[in-house]
């Protein structure tokens, strides 16, 4: 697999949480030539299935989101311009003269850009504010608000930033969405490695839905699935650039990451604490296989691995990762290198799962 022109191509493929179609199509067509059988379920996750070797071992769900987060168009006005709001968590201070893709109501998008005021006609208190989303406007080239839905342009329409894929120096990438279509990436290269030589347990590759949006998507994934075991991949934030270097110490083209602990604060209360049996089978994986990994611990963030930890009667969940830089900008910056390394300890720690792996948190005795 040349892991460049996949990622490239699930970059491309606009998907705004809720309208995942285009990503999980890519997904999907990758996904197959790997797996025993593929579905999709109602809600729209992509399940693929590794047939195991002992129906003894527990089953393993390893999953990472399809969507992307972007825009809502909330107003069009009499002039045609759009007035929008999030869908995820955008950087308000990095949007002015953005360029998006605005979803139509067939399912094609149109482009448009994020106006700004122009720079000579600017105050000195506008030059330094930054606007909120929802000050905002969006120019499509309409001249009225009948021309902007001729367009296929309607309130509740999606968008997203445009789609771009850049390979910078050495094994460096940047572009849009690589949260988390790095993650998809590193799934189906652990799903090519574990193709070729089983584990012990049935392997469900899962590329999942709304995890922007409400992190709950990949919940109905689990309820079908059942699994005893649960990993996730998703980005973490890198701690190199020097905004954050005293903040985190990941680093990126330093391997993937095995994550001790997030926590979301903001309204959810919730978090994740992995299964320390988990977290050893990875790191001593790691070792073996002479794969470069890290630990990240981080407040602020929540996974999908929080809620799907507490379906049926409890999974075993270790969320892993690969450090990206400016994340939920059009510009998320990470290494190829991670990416891989990342899908190779997946596949690596699931080879090491046996009938014999406590699936309880701890024991009394």
């Amino acid at each position: 697999m040349n892991t460049y022109e996949v990622l490239e191509k699930l970059c491309l493929a606009p998907a705004p949480s809720g309208y995942e179609r285009n990503a999980a199509k890519v997904f999907a067509g990758e996904l197959e030539q790997y797996v025993d059988s593929i579905q999709l379920d109602r809600m729209g996750n992509v399940i693929g299935m590794i047939e195991g070797t002992d129906k003894n071992s527990p089953p393993v769900m390893i999953y990472a989101h399809m969507d992307q987060l972007g825009f809502i168009v909330r107003c069009i006005e009499p002039d045609g311009f759009l007035q929008i709001d999030r869908l995820g968590g955008i950087p308000e201070k990095a949007l002015p003269a953005l360029d998006l893709y605005i979803r139509t109501k067939d399912g094609t998008f149109v482009p448009g850009v994020i106006g700004t005021k122009a720079h000579h006609a600017a105050s000195a208190a506008d030059k330094y504010k930054v606007d909120e989303v929802t000050s905002l406007f969006v120019d499509i080239g309409a001249r009225s608000a009948e021309e902007a839905r001729a367009l296929g342009v309607e309130i509740g329409n999606p968008a997203v930033y445009k789609p771009c894929f850049t390979r910078l120096g050495g094994e460096r990438i940047c572009g849009t969405s690589l949260d988390d279509r790095g993650g998809l990436a590193a799934l189906l290269v652990a799903a090519e490695l574990l193709s070729k030589k089983r584990p012990a347990s049935d392997v469900y590759i899962v590329g999942t839905i709304w995890e922007e949006f409400n992190i709950r998507g990949a919940v109905f994934a689990a309820r079908k699935i059942k699994p005893d075991v649960a990993i996730g991949l998703d980005v973490v934030l890198a701690g190199d650039t020097p905004d954050l270097k005293s903040r985190y110490q990941d680093i990126v083209g330093k391997g993937p990451t095995v994550n001790m602990y997030c926590f979301h604060g903001r309204g959810t209360l919730n978090g994740m604490i992995p299964h320390e049996g988990l977290v050893n089978l990875a790191e001593n994986a790691a070792d073996a296989e002479g794969i470069p990994h890290q630990r990240f611990a981080s407040l602020g963030i929540i996974t999908e691995s929080a809620y799907i930890q507490m379906e049926n009667d409890g999974v075993a969940c270790l969320d892993m990762g690969f450090p990206a830089r400016y994340t939920h900008t059009p510009a998320e910056t990470c290494s190829m290198t991670d990416i891989i390394d990342l899908g190779r300890l997946v596949a690596a720690t699931i080879s090491a799962l046996t009938p014999q792996f406590d699936k309880y948190r701890f024991r009394l005795d």
